[in-house]
């Protein structure tokens, strides 16, 4: 009787001081997908000289709006999958006052 009440101390011991690394796994975690999915193909497609509207017409409104500084469109879209780090993708467009492309900065980083 003894040797199995020392067991099942040793066992609960060993289940608490491992943390909740041995729970994580057991839960379900979705996949988040958050911001403007883009396309690789819609992302081609734009060039610098276009105008705000061809732009919006091919990649939707972006969900983040800069409300000083009308002549930027920000798309961002992060996605975090299962228990994977979250990737962030952000593409960056400017125009001049005519509303005529003249940049894009298109980046891509992993968020620990």
């Amino acid at each position: 009787m003894f040797y199995k009440t020392l067991i099942m101390v040793a066992v609960v011991i060993v289940i608490l001081s491992s943390s909740c690394s041995t729970f994580k796994k057991v839960v379900f975690h979705p996949n988040l997908n958050q911001g403007n999915y883009l396309t690789t193909t819609d992302v081609i497609k734009i060039k610098n000289g276009m105008t705000q509207k061809q732009v919006t017409d091919i990649l939707g409104y972006p969900i983040l709006q800069d409300p000083f500084k009308t002549q930027t469109l920000v798309y961002i879209f992060r996605q975090q999958k299962g228990y994977k780090d979250i990737t962030q993708k952000t593409l960056t467009l400017t125009f001049n006052k005519a509303r005529i492309l003249t940049n894009i900065d298109n980046k891509s980083n992993i968020i620990k």
